[in-house]
Formats: structure tokens, sequence, C-alpha cells
């Protein structure tokens, strides 16, 4: 079953179970879905749709870094619960200890001989990762590795 259509259905049980917050999630997703097909004007594969679900789940983490920043846990809830929603449908998440096993890799591959060699294992990096591992958390992992060189 297409990835989408895993969505719909999840969205069809969250109805009659009448889960708000699931409910919400994933109508707010289904429309970003359709967005992203709208703008490259062909239906979405799970590929894209994959990538939807990250940029969603990004956005969730930095709306909770901002709310515990402002003291506003009821929103950090409510977030966390959303993100929590998200990551069901996202591959499982590397752990940091993977990440930096693959990273090591990419810096031997390319040869990397300090921080200002970052792009070139940034951009060998995360088409490994995609989906896989946030961007934020492979790109500190790059920059520590690259600095013990």
């Amino acid at each position: 079953m297409a990835l989408k259509d895993r969505i719909q259905q999840a969205l069809k049980e969250a109805l009659k179970q009448q889960h708000t917050t699931e409910l919400s999630t994933l109508r707010l997703l289904l429309s970003e879905i359709k967005n992203a097909e709208i703008a490259a004007q062909k239906p979405a594969d799970d590929e894209r749709v994959m990538e939807v679900i990250a940029r969603e789940a990004k956005r969730r983490r930095e709306s909770i870094d901002a709310f515990r920043r402002g003291n506003r846990e009821d929103l950090v809830v409510q977030e966390e619960a959303e993100l929590a929603i998200l990551m069901t449908y996202l591959p499982e998440q590397m752990t940091r200890d993977q990440i930096v096993e693959v990273a090591r890799q990419v810096v031997d591959e390319v040869g990397a001989r300090g921080p200002g060699d970052k792009g070139r294992v940034m951009s060998q990096l995360m088409p490994r990762l995609k989906g896989k591992a946030d961007g934020k958390a492979v790109s500190d992992v790059v920059d520590e590795l690259l600095a013990a060189i």
C-alpha cells in the first residue's frame, strides 16, 4: 500500500475513534502532500511523501525548541504529540553512533582535511541518510569529525 494511502486510512480511523490530535495532524499532512503534488504537477510518490513528512517533523522539532525557550509547556506537549504521529510514517531514525560511522566513511572517501571540506562531505552524506537522520544531527556530527582532523 502506498504511503499516502496509509495516511488516508489512518485519517479515516482517527475520525472514527475521535482522536483529535491525530486527526488534525493527518489532515495537515495530507494538505501538505496535496500542495507538493500541485507544485510538481504530478501525483506524489512514496519518496516525495517521505520528504513532506520529514519537513513537517522538522517544523515540529523547531517549534518544540522555540516553545521550550518561551516556557510554553502546553504547546510543547501538543507539538510532541504531533511529532510522534509523524514519526510513525518515517523510517526508523539512525542513532548518533550510526551517523558517526557513516560520516567517517564519507570523510575517508572524500579525503576531507578539515572544516573547509564540510560541503563536499555533506553533499555525499545526505543522500545516503535521507529520511533516516535529522539534517541538524548529521551536520553536528560532521562538524565534530572535521574539527578533529
